[in-house]
């Protein structure tokens, strides 16, 4: 594409295009205030209220659309809010047209020909500008898809996570409902990528409701690189991720921390709500979210539903019988908000039928001697509001990521966890100082995990990993009758 096959295109439609504005607008301003109107006071009122407009409405329409072609696509989508006119110049197929061509110069010469020859004016308004934006979201989409095909072969994850929200500029809004219907939206204050998730963290400010009178928690992803303009920022771009009904959790959240100030509420897995202690108002709200399909999910849904994620199962084998309980590979991180604690994988984990219990496939990856595995650091968890910051002891975020034999994400968690010291000592470990175990529970699976104090080393060490799965889940992905 040339810029002398440009300037034709323009010169060919420019004329035809500047005569239909000035007809249209003209039999606007004909069909003004005197139509139909003999209220000569009434006349007056309203062109008084038209000379208050901005001078930019008098002018020539060839001057004013001379001026919009100078424009790019972010500032001619954010001028056609003005008003009614600018509505109508902003959706001009000429400026769209040309804007398309100028953003996709892989168009070939045919394409151009065919340009040249279109009539423009046979197009209804807003045309091209619709077919614009439909070409930028299918190529950020293929983008996307190629960015998400480089698989870090630990974890099993896009390796370009963190790159890739970051460079889409995504961020996260909570919306907190009260029991009356009232809305509050937080813009986020604290984000913490570490491992295979990422911690969000809201406050309000006061303008929260009290724990007991909020209704609902809504998270929206929000990319701000909307139409290739970082500040711009279109309300139809907010994706739904997750939505909390708090009236049957308040009851059952589990207090899994504490420092002088707050205390930690654990929701369900993932959710964390910090209130003051001497009072039941909010300090903090925070979500924690594992980075499986989080790009996705951030950007591609609606702002009223979430991304319907593809199903992806594996061919049924008739040949195994004991397909679908072995080949597992499971990656774990152990971290707070900052910083990582522990990251391991282990591989081919595995269950016989026979062991099968409870409607759980058991899947060992740490139990006795020789396999233990320290931690570097305390297990704190570190929380912030707009003025005051604190640490609760005792509780981490566990990050884990369990892959089936083909190397495809089976079942992931990202939730805080906490420890809490074991009352009777089995005495099986090799380590004399006091054991804490860590148990997770949720719809498709367990992880239980005991940590033992190292005196001498002054650190913790992880003496039992153990992680079961719900057989339905296995018997659904596998297409199997465990």
């Amino acid at each position: 594409m040339d810029k002398d096959s440009l300037a034709k295109y323009s010169q060919t439609q420019a004329g035809a295009h500047l005569t239909k504005w000035k007809h249209s607008a003209w039999s606007a301003q004909r069909q003004g205030p005197l139509n139909g109107r003999k209220d000569g006071n009434s006349v007056m009122t309203a062109r008084t209220k038209r000379g208050a407009d901005s001078q930019l409405e008098r002018m020539p329409l060839e001057i004013l659309i001379k001026i919009l072609s100078y424009l790019d696509a972010a500032a001619l989508f954010r001028i056609s809010h003005v008003n009614k006119l600018f509505c109508r110049l902003a959706n001009d197929n000429a400026l769209w047209s040309m804007i398309y061509l100028f953003e996709f110069k892989e168009c070939t010469s045919t394409c151009i020909d065919e340009l040249l020859q279109m009539r423009l004016q046979d197009r209804a308004s807003g045309y091209w500008k619709r077919l614009f934006f439909e070409a930028v979201v299918q190529r950020d989409t293929n983008k996307l898809k190629k960015n998400l095909q480089y698989i870090d072969r630990y974890t099993g994850l896009p390796s370009r996570t963190e790159r890739l929200l970051r460079n889409l500029h995504v961020t996260w809004e909570l919306t907190v409902s009260d029991e009356s219907g009232n809305e509050v939206t937080l813009e986020l204050i604290r984000s913490e990528f570490c491992g295979t998730s990422v911690s969000l963290s809201w406050s309000g400010g006061g303008r929260l409701p009290s724990y007991q009178h909020i209704s609902t928690l809504q998270l929206h992803g929000v990319s701000r690189m909307t139409h290739g303009c970082s500040h711009l920022k279109n309300p139809g771009g907010r994706s739904l991720m997750s939505k909390v009904d708090m009236q049957a959790l308040t009851q059952s959240a589990q207090v899994i921390g504490r420092d002088r100030l707050v205390e930690l509420k654990l929701l369900q897995p993932g959710i964390i709500i910090g209130t003051w202690k001497d009072q039941r108002t909010v300090a903090f709200i925070m979500f924690t979210l594992h980075f499986h399909r989080l790009v996705e999910r951030s950007v591609q849904g609606s702002s009223f539903c979430p991304r319907m994620a593809p199903v992806v199962r594996p061919a049924s084998d008739d040949i195994d019988p004991e397909y679908g309980l072995h080949g597992y590979q499971l990656h774990i991180v152990l971290h707070d908000t900052v910083r990582e604690l522990m990251s391991e994988s282990f591989y081919q984990l595995s269950c016989p039928r026979s062991q099968i219990r409870d409607g759980l496939i058991q899947l060992t990856a740490i139990s006795g001697a020789g396999s233990h595995i320290p931690l570097s650091g305390r297990l704190t968890l570190p929380w912030r509001c707009e003025a005051l910051q604190g640490s609760a002891e005792n509780c981490c975020i566990m990050s884990l990521t369990l892959l089936d034999e083909f190397r495809n994400p089976f079942w992931c968690v990202s939730s805080p966890v906490s420890l809490e010291l074991e009352k009777t000592s089995s005495g099986s470990f090799d380590y004399d100082g006091e054991r804490f175990p860590i148990h997770h529970v949720e719809a498709d699976g367990q992880v239980e995990m005991t940590l033992a104090w190292a005196k001498e080393q002054k650190q913790f060490v992880i003496v039992c990993l153990i992680v079961y799965v719900s057989v339905s889940k296995v018997n659904e992905h596998f297409s199997r009758d465990y």
